[in-house]
């Protein structure tokens, strides 16, 4: 069964930046449409960003041109830089595949605050 751990995220000022990691384990990671979500407190977990097999990405418009999402199949870790961090993008950010179909990690606290 896969296993997710989530690191890199912390306390940002805005406009900062930040890069996320997802480690799994447990799986071949390279045949997974992979992605990235985020929960703050009292909403529903929403898509933030997805990576095809084939490396074809898809972004949700709040993040566009702002974040990227990538993965290292070698290393079976997915990963998230996050650019020009906004007050609205604090929330614990986790990774899934896209369906979602893991067990769900710890995720990573993200807090962009001056």
């Amino acid at each position: 069964q896969a296993q997710v751990v989530e690191s890199g995220g912390g306390l940002v000022q805005p406009g900062g930046s930040l890069r996320l990691s997802c480690a799994v384990s447990g799986i071949a990671l390279s045949i997974y449409r992979m992605a990235w979500f985020r929960q703050v407190p009292g909403k529903q977990r929403e898509l933030v960003a997805d990576i095809t097999r084939y490396g074809i990405t898809n972004y949700a418009e709040f993040v566009k041109g702002r974040f990227t999402i990538s993965r290292d199949n070698a290393k079976n870790t997915v990963y998230l830089q996050m650019n020009s961090l906004k007050p609205e993008d604090t929330a614990v950010y986790y990774c899934n595949t896209v369906a979602p179909s893991f067990r769900w990690g710890q995720g990573t606290q993200v807090t962009v605050s001056s």
